[in-house]
């Protein structure tokens, strides 16, 4: 493992000499790649530098134990040592952790699609629910929040809703929200007190700067038309909605948030570059997902992930089979106990894995 921190030392310093030379600083592009890359690798050196200073620590307690005749300086040198070995233990499972494989898109910001599922009304009140909780945490996490697309009900629920989420690692917290919400509760309409059971399901995609595929202008449908809901007299009069279609995928995205239409079609590229780049990142990772034994999940938004009980006050979610006690602090935007869970047992896989293919 050492040689692999050694690795990562020696790149650091060829990225240092790289990022000062003039024609990398001329080129924006490549310079922001190298410096992200530097930034990236920054405390896995870290690491391997303390269990460098940590590696003579031991070796000079030792050699000072062989030659003390000192009693109390013998055991001053033992407890040195055990110091020093101990510190040894808690940097070597740092490192591996640091050692396991990145997400690529862990930094960037979050597209969040919320759709009712089954349920009816009662569905589409609840995807209103968690558009709320997802804006709330994301202000907690004090992340900017646009509205790309959202399409209401008569009772106040959401038929759709497509929002960003603007901040650094965002997508790292919510990766793992995507699939299936089921919320169990008595709805306002209900007379005889029964609980319901209904679905929702969210889509959790990076939004990503640069792909490797190109979007051609023959391969896009995109339509026009007047936005609806809130927005005053404007938005029943002018043609500012954009609704995009890719061709060969069938993808359709739309955006009406922004009163200029030319806002509203940068805004829906966005979302469509990003829906491309995971419909294509799946097919590349269906090989992959398919030899993979275990897992937080597979991000599919087919698959159940959660239920919201409300009788019961509590959340479970059925991957990692841990539940929170705090619902309405919870749907508040308090979500981080959950999402913790959820790194944890995603990093203890993943250390797992590591460990039974060395």
């Amino acid at each position: 493992m050492i040689e692999k921190l050694k690795n990562y030392k020696e790149r650091s310093n060829l990225l240092a000499q790289e990022v000062i030379k003039p024609e990398i600083i001329s080129d924006n592009k490549r310079y922001k790649a190298l410096m992200k890359e530097y930034n990236d690798i920054q405390p896995v050196v870290d690491v391997y530098e303390k269990l460098v200073a940590c590696d003579k620590n031991i070796k000079d307690a030792k050699e000072m134990l062989k030659s003390e005749t000192d009693p109390e300086l013998k055991e001053f040198y033992k407890e040195e040592l055990y110091a020093e070995e101990l510190k040894q233990e808690q940097l070597e499972e740092e490192a591996k952790v640091l050692l396991l494989p990145k997400d690529e898109n862990d930094e960037s910001n979050v597209i969040i699609e919320i759709r009712p599922a089954a349920g009816g009304d009662e569905a589409a009140l609840f995807a209103g629910v968690l558009l709320k909780m997802f804006t709330r945490y994301a202000e907690r996490k004090r992340w900017a929040v646009e509205i790309s697309d959202l399409n209401e009900t008569e009772l106040g629920g959401l038929k759709e809703a497509s929002f960003i989420l603007k901040g650094k690692g965002a997508y790292s917290r919510l990766k793992f929200e995507s699939g299936v919400h089921r919320v169990q509760r008595v709805p306002e309409t209900e007379s005889q007190g029964r609980v319901h059971t209904s679905t929702c399901t969210v889509a959790v995609l990076p939004e990503v700067e640069e792909v490797d595929f190109e979007i051609l202008d023959k391969d896009l449908k995109v339509d026009t038309y007047r936005a609806s809901g809130a927005g005053g007299q404007h938005v029943n009069k002018t043609e500012s909605a954009i609704r995009i279609t890719h061709l060969p995928t069938g993808i359709v995205v739309a955006c009406q948030d922004e009163r200029s239409q030319i806002k509203n079609r940068e805004k829906a590229m966005r979302v469509l570059k990003a829906k491309l780049y995971d419909f294509y990142k799946e097919q590349q990772d269906k090989v992959y997902k398919e030899n993979r034994k275990k897992q937080v999940g597979t991000g599919d938004r087919s698959e159940r992930i959660r239920t919201y009980n409300f009788p019961q006050g509590r959340i479970t979610d059925h991957r990692i089979n841990f539940s929170v006690f705090n619902m309405q602090e919870f749907l508040d935007g308090n979500m981080d106990e959950m999402i913790d869970a959820l790194h944890a047992e995603d990093k203890r896989i993943k250390l797992e894995e590591s460990l039974s293919n060395n």
